[in-house]
């Protein structure tokens, strides 16, 4: 039994990686990893032993519970207070938690594959929030996770070609609503102007850096006041973002890295009081994304905080190049 145990608790990590893509947040994950356990531990012996590959057992599980919050999370999105974006991780949050295997991908297009950094950028998982949640499962299980459509299939109840099916349209979502992709040093070069800009405290300076139809939501989750609506149009941004640094110059960035590329996570006082992402497209910033929900910036804690909420073996302090005042 004990080395049972520890043969579980080792998949812990991937299984949150899986269950963090599939739900985009840190707490829905570590639900899902949690029941995902505590379903194993009310097995019999006799079914424990049935169990021919335990990872293959367990992922199996936490996709149908992933599923069945899926389900349920969209009717508390819409009750959900302002914008609802994914949380943010360190871009190393899943690193050492792998794939299940190559043999079952069969994407061509290049511009269609998602890199297994990638997949945590906040970029793939808002258009992931578009997807139906069977669309979600088949993506994330089959084109991140390489696990193949006949096993898939078996958690979705659908055969392997309606499950290939799902994989398709999940991929045209990807296609038709995600930015095309940038070097990542491409992208830091323009997070940097943008930072640069802000510092000047002038509009024109950083409407240049910012795309014509720029979108900016902020995420305060009803407890930490954000912006309701979504914020559109390059002036509109630079004046709203500039309105920021001027009513909070207490604040002070620092430069780390996510899924998307640069980000600045910015303190007030000491405290983590949000972290702000982007896509950059031809050169500029097309979307910002600001989220200052406290229960959406555990990972950036530094201390046991930090710890508790980060992938279980993962960082406790993500690493931060500490800047100036926002």
């Amino acid at each position: 039994m004990h080395d049972d145990l520890d043969a579980v608790l080792r998949e812990r990590r991937r299984l949150l990686a899986v269950a963090y893509r599939m739900t985009g947040t840190l707490a829905d994950a570590e639900d899902v990893v949690q029941e995902t356990f505590v379903r194993w531990y009310r097995q019999t012996d006799a079914e424990r032993d049935a169990i021919l590959n335990l990872g293959a057992w367990l992922t199996t599980v936490a996709s149908r519970i992933s599923l069945d919050l899926l389900t349920s999370a969209r009717k508390r999105r819409e009750q959900y207070v302002g914008q609802w974006l994914p949380e943010p991780v360190p871009s190393d949050a899943f690193a050492d938690s792998g794939r299940f295997s190559a043999s079952s991908r069969e994407i061509t297009d290049p511009l269609e594959r998602v890199s297994f950094d990638d997949s945590v950028s906040t970029a793939l998982l808002v258009v992931l929030e578009s997807m139906t949640p069977s669309e979600r499962v088949a993506f994330v299980l089959h084109d991140i996770f390489d696990v193949p459509f006949p096993e898939i299939a078996e958690i979705l109840d659908r055969s392997p070609a309606a499950v290939r099916q799902l994989a398709t349209s999940a991929r045209r979502h990807v296609r038709e609503n995600r930015a095309t992709a940038v070097p990542r040093a491409e992208h830091d070069r323009v997070v940097r102007a943008f930072r640069t800009a802000t510092l000047t405290g002038g509009v024109e300076e950083l409407i240049r850096v910012l795309a014509p139809d720029v979108e900016l939501r902020s995420d305060g989750g009803g407890v930490v006041r954000a912006a309701l609506n979504i914020v559109s149009g390059a002036d509109r941004v630079a004046r709203f973002l500039l309105g920021i640094a001027q009513k909070n110059p207490q604040l002070e960035a620092a430069e780390l890295q996510t899924g998307d590329g640069l980000a600045f996570l910015f303190r007030a006082e000491g405290d983590v009081a949000s972290v702000m992402n982007f896509a950059v497209e031809d050169g500029r910033i097309s979307r910002v994304w600001i989220v200052l929900n406290p229960a959406k910036l555990t990972s950036w804690r530094g201390g046991s905080d930090g710890e508790d909420a980060a992938v279980s073996g993962g960082p406790g302090t993500p690493d931060v190049d500490e800047s100036r005042t926002f």
